[in-house]
């Protein structure tokens, strides 16, 4: 009830000038950046700086990670000889030509073209027929064998 009253007299007479003035006290907030943070002055702007270097060095990070990853895109795409991407060649320039592969990515792709190599070898076809079993084999070339005598037999009347 005593809330009805309130609000009922209590707004009207605000826009008078009479009572609730305990919510100005609420209403207002430092203009200060610094005093909001609690700092002083000196220390937010120390702050500030410091957060723009941070954010400088991740921005400079960021680019030569990904120029790096552009330098691998374009060593992959030399190996596999497919068409240039300008985007990479771009990237690389505006990171500037320090740019190395990193070391990890590097040696993943070099164990991928020595397992290449070694599957493209003679030696490397040889241990693959290693592998297969001999039977099986066996079993394939009679079958592909008598099927082929079958069909030349249909076509040719003289066998």
């Amino acid at each position: 009830m005593a809330f009805l009253i309130k609000s009922m007299v209590g707004n009207p007479l605000k826009g008078m000038g009479f009572g609730g003035g305990e919510e100005k006290a609420e209403e207002e907030t430092p203009k200060d950046p610094a005093a909001a943070a609690g700092m002083t002055r000196e220390e937010y702007e120390e702050y500030q700086k410091q957060v723009v270097e941070e954010k400088m060095e991740r921005d400079a990070d960021f680019l030569h990670k990904k120029a790096e990853r552009a330098t691998l895109r374009v060593c992959l795409r030399d190996k596999y000889r497919l068409p240039k991407s300008e985007q990479d060649e771009n990237m690389i320039q505006m990171a500037g030509d320090d740019v190395d592969v990193p070391e990890e990515l590097l040696k993943m792709v070099d164990e991928d073209a020595t397992e290449e190599e070694e599957k493209d070898s003679i030696l490397g076809q040889m241990q693959n027929l290693q592998n297969m079993d001999m039977d099986q084999i066996k079993e394939k070339a009679s079958a592909t064998l008598t099927e082929i005598k079958t069909k030349a037999e249909e076509k040719c009347s003289v066998m």
